[in-house]
C-alpha cells in the first residue's frame, strides 16, 4: 500500500501559518505583560502596601513628593546659609565642610575665593562671630533646575561692636540621591554666588 505524499507548497503553507500565528501570540503576551508593568510600576509609586493581622494587604496611599519638594528646598536653602554664613574661630571649619556637602564645585570656588582674600583668617586672628539673624528665600519650583534667590542677614561680632549686614544669594538647585547626615534634602545648590552685600545701619 503506498503511502500518499501531501502537497510541499500546502505544507509549507500549513507550517507558515504556525509560525506566524505563534510569533503573533507571543509579541501580543509580551505587550500585554510590558503594559501591565508599566501600569503596576505606576501604581506602586503612589501606594505602599502593609499586611493587617489577619494578612490581608492593605494599599496606603502616599503623598507626592511635590507637595514637600517647597519644604524640602526651603530647608535645604537654610540649612546651607546657616552652615555658610553663621562662623566662629571654633565653628568655621566644620561648618564649611559641612556646607560644602550642600553644593558643586560653585560653592567650593566661592569658599576658596573668600579664604585666598583672608576672611577666614580674619575671623580666627580676632575672634570674629558671624551669626545668621534671617533667611528668606524664593525659589521657582516649575523647572528643574530650580531658581533660588536668598536674602540674608547677619551680624559681625567685633567684640564691643556689632555690624548688621544684608546679602543676597542666587543660584539653582537639583535633585539628587539624599545622603544621611551629609546631604538629607537630596538636593545640590549649584551655580551659587553672592549678589550683593549691604551694612544695614542702626536706626
Amino acid at each position: 500500500m503506498k503511502i500518499p505524499y501531501q502537497n510541499i507548497y500546502q505544507v509549507l503553507r500549513t507550517n507558515r501559518f504556525i509560525v506566524l500565528s505563534s510569533v503573533i501570540c507571543s509579541a501580543v503576551v509580551c505587550i500585554i505583560s510590558v503594559v501591565m508593568v508599566i501600569k503596576l510600576h505606576r501604581e506602586s509609586q503612589n501606594n505602599a502596601f502593609v499586611i493587617n493581622e489577619e494578612g490581608n494587604i492593605i494599599p496606603l496611599k502616599l503623598v507626592k513628593q511635590r507637595e514637600n519638594l517647597k519644604v524640602e528646598v526651603l530647608a535645604h536653602l537654610e540649612l546651607f546659609h546657616r552652615y555658610f554664613y553663621g562662623l566662629n574661630a571654633n565653628n568655621y571649619k566644620n561648618n564649611i565642610e559641612k556646607s560644602l556637602w550642600l553644593g558643586d564645585s560653585s560653592v567650593s570656588d566661592l569658599y576658596q575665593q573668600k579664604q585666598a582674600e583672608g576672611v577666614y583668617n580674619r575671623l580666627l586672628q580676632y575672634s570674629l562671630v558671624q551669626k545668621v539673624i534671617t533667611i528668606d528665600s524664593q525659589v521657582d519650583l516649575q523647572n528643574q533646575p530650580y531658581q533660588f534667590s536668598t536674602t540674608i542677614v547677619f551680624e559681625i561680632n567685633r567684640g564691643s561692636v556689632t555690624d548688621r549686614y544684608e546679602l543676597k544669594t542666587a543660584g539653582k538647585l537639583l535633585q539628587v540621591d539624599r545622603n544621611f547626615p551629609h546631604n538629607p534634602h537630596g538636593l545640590l545648590i549649584t551655580d551659587f554666588f553672592e549678589n550683593s552685600l549691604s551694612k544695614i545701619n542702626p536706626e
